[in-house]
C-alpha cells in the first residue's frame, strides 16, 4: 500500500520566526490549548490534528535542515473545513473580534463553497470554508 494510504497526517509544524509570538496568536486568538513548550518548539491541542510552531532557526541548527527563507506570504495553507456556510461567517464574526487579520469577509467562490481567509503571526493562510448546497465540484 502507498504511503499516504497506509500513514495519516497527524501534525502540521509551521516554521516560524518567533515561537512567543506564535503562542500568543494560536492561544489568544484561535483558542488552541498550548500542549507542549521547548526552545524554539510549541506544540497545540485543538480539535482534529496537532498544530506545532518551530523556530526555523533552532531547526536548523538541531537538524541540518537549511534555514533559508522563503519571502512573501502564502507558503502553505491550513484549511478549517466546517458544516455550514452559516459556520464560516460566525466563525468570521468571532475572530474578527479577537483582531485577526481577515482578507476580506466571507465570500461564496466558484468552486461552490464559502469561505473566509486570514493570516497567521508568520504569513502562513489560514482558510474556513464549508460547502454550499451541492457539495464540492470535481469530485471523483
Amino acid at each position: 500500500m502507498p504511503f499516504a494510504q497506509s500513514h495519516a497526517i497527524t501534525d502540521i509544524c509551521i516554521l516560524v520566526k518567533d515561537t512567543q509570538r506564535s503562542i500568543d496568536f494560536y492561544v489568544g486568538k484561535l483558542g488552541f490549548e498550548l500542549n507542549r513548550r521547548a526552545e524554539g518548539f510549541a506544540e497545540f491541542n485543538g480539535a482534529g490534528l496537532t498544530l506545532a510552531c518551530w523556530e526555523i532557526d533552532h531547526l536548523s541548527e538541531n537538524t541540518g535542515v537549511p534555514n533559508a527563507k522563503a519571502e512573501g506570504p502564502h507558503k502553505a495553507c491550513i484549511a478549517v473545513r466546517v458544516p455550514s456556510p452559516q459556520v464560516v461567517d460566525e466563525a468570521y464574526a468571532e475572530l474578527k473580534e479577537k483582531g485577526v487579520p481577515f482578507y476580506s469577509e466571507p465570500n461564496d467562490y466558484v468552486w461552490n463553497a464559502r469561505g473566509a481567509y486570514f493570516a497567521g503571526p508568520d504569513d502562513e493562510l489560514w482558510e474556513i470554508y464549508a460547502w454550499n448546497d451541492g457539495g464540492s465540484m470535481g469530485n471523483f
